[in-house]
């Protein structure tokens, strides 16, 4: 079962560009029972080694923007660790209904965003650039891929997009870049501190690597219009049901 969810995730982040921790940690938590902590962190490696697979195709098309990407890692750097810290303080057993509220409205609203975003149909240009913004902005993405796993991919593209003159391209690159580096960290910290299951993460593995290859393949001849706008659908739901088991 995990190396399935692992290729069809990592499948819709070779369709989409987005979904790898978002997707993640709610299917580890409502179909896995992993622990929240540990869901968080399993699903911030799984989306660490996805990005990396893909990384090497952005740069080799010169499609990250090395400026842009270093004003983000000041912000999302040091964000992410103080994710990381907050998942760290709610890990105790009488704070997981809080941490399932929090992730769950997390990962709801950005879903909400991007399906709200994705139905859009004319969206205007950037006249100037407001890229001095990035660092502050980017702390507020790490935070949240800190203790989410989420976030990254939505909230990063959404910054550039509306921040800076990048061409389409570019943010889509330059934002996968950003994504890898939150979440190798993030990742790594909360590995360091025993939040991960390393049964289901080799399975995830195993299985994300062949999606991610076969999403890269199929990402020219499938539209990713139509699949966004059904992730974001399934996203929602997952969110408003974790935030229900962490009320209720």
């Amino acid at each position: 079962m995990g190396f399935l969810v692992g290729f069809l995730i990592a499948l819709g982040v070779g369709l989409t560009g987005v979904g790898a921790g978002a997707v993640t940690a709610p299917v580890l938590i409502l179909f896995f029972g992993i622990a929240p902590a540990e869901s968080v962190g399993t699903a911030l490696v799984f989306a660490a080694v996805i990005k990396l697979a893909v990384a090497p195709i952005y740069l080799v098309r010169r499609q990250v923007d090395k400026r842009i990407l270093l004003k983000l890692c000041m912000g999302g750097i040091p964000g992410v660790i103080g994710g990381v810290v907050i998942v760290s303080e709610l890990n105790a057993k009488r704070h997981e209904s809080t941490l399932l509220v929090l992730v769950g409205a997390t990962i709801a609203a950005l879903a909400i965003y991007s399906l709200w975003r994705s139905l859009r149909k004319n969206i205007p240009p950037v006249l100037k650039d407001r890229s001095e913004w990035l660092p502050w902005v980017a702390a507020g993405i790490g935070v949240e891929v800190g203790f989410s796993s989420a976030g990254a991919g939505a909230l990063g593209s959404l910054a550039l997009l509306n921040l800076t003159k990048l061409s389409p391209a570019q943010v889509v690159g330059t934002d996968m870049l950003f994504g890898l580096v939150v979440a190798l960290i993030g990742g790594g910290f909360h590995v360091s501190a025993g939040h991960y299951d390393s049964g289901i993460l080799v399975k995830l593995l195993v299985g994300g690597i062949a999606g991610a290859i076969a999403g890269a393949n199929l990402s020219a001849m499938v539209p990713a219009r139509p699949l966004r706008i059904a992730l974001s659908i399934c996203l929602s739901a997952l969110g408003i049901q974790l935030c229900y088991r962490g009320l209720f």
